[in-house]
């Protein structure tokens, strides 16, 4: 069975509670982020989850950091601005005690938007992306969310009523980034939580 820790590291604002669980013979790091902490969002979430199960059965330690005013974490919420600072604090925790190991960053939802920005500063070898947040979203939320590499693993719902597919094809077009598409899919991914497991083992078939 894994181990899970609970972490308290020192962040820019305070604490930054994080939540890890060591491979025995890791052979990668995951980072991996939640969705909007004002709108519910914990390390816990079962698309969160989902990703750091499947990340651990691929060989990853996982770190499920929880973003500023959840559970242990300290600060305000900042739209993702201070929360990519916080998520860089992880990754160098993460780096000095485990080594330099492949770094893979996931995220679902706003915590997707936060590791593109991550990814922009770190070198990661790979990105996984669920039901990224991207552009206008109800709720006055604007999302810029910028350019990744062309290999980064992108899972979308068709049926997603809170970040519309349209808005993530209309970022990826002009990436070039292809998009898996889950039919029938909601934001939360209910009942097709195994497809995102799938999806990733198949991409790191050799």
């Amino acid at each position: 069975m894994s181990r899970h820790e609970r972490l308290l590291l020192d962040g820019p604002a305070g604490k930054i509670e994080v939540f890890v669980e060591p491979h025995p013979a890791a052979t990668g790091i995951a980072i991996i982020a939640h969705p909007h902490p004002l709108f519910g969002g914990t390390a816990d979430n079962k698309v969160v989850t989902t990703l750091a199960k499947a990340f651990r059965e691929l060989g990853c330690t996982t770190l499920r950091p929880s973003f500023r005013g959840v559970g242990g974490s300290e600060g305000t919420h900042d739209r993702g601005i201070a929360e990519t600072d916080d998520l860089r604090v992880v990754h160098d925790y993460a780096r000095g005690r485990f080594g330099d190991l492949p770094l893979y960053l996931a995220g679902f939802s706003f915590g997707a938007y936060v590791v593109t920005r991550l990814a922009k500063s770190v070198v990661a070898t790979r990105l996984v992306l669920v039901g990224t947040a991207a552009g206008f979203i109800e709720g006055d939320r604007q999302y810029e969310t910028g350019a990744v590499a062309p290999d980064t693993i992108v899972i979308h719902g068709s049926a997603d009523e809170t970040v519309p597919l349209a808005n993530v094809l209309k970022w990826a077009e002009p990436l070039e980034l292809p998009v898996t598409v889950i039919p029938g899919a909601d934001h939360f991914f209910h009942r097709r939580l195994h497809l995102i497991r799938k999806i990733i083992h198949d991409a790191w078939r050799p």
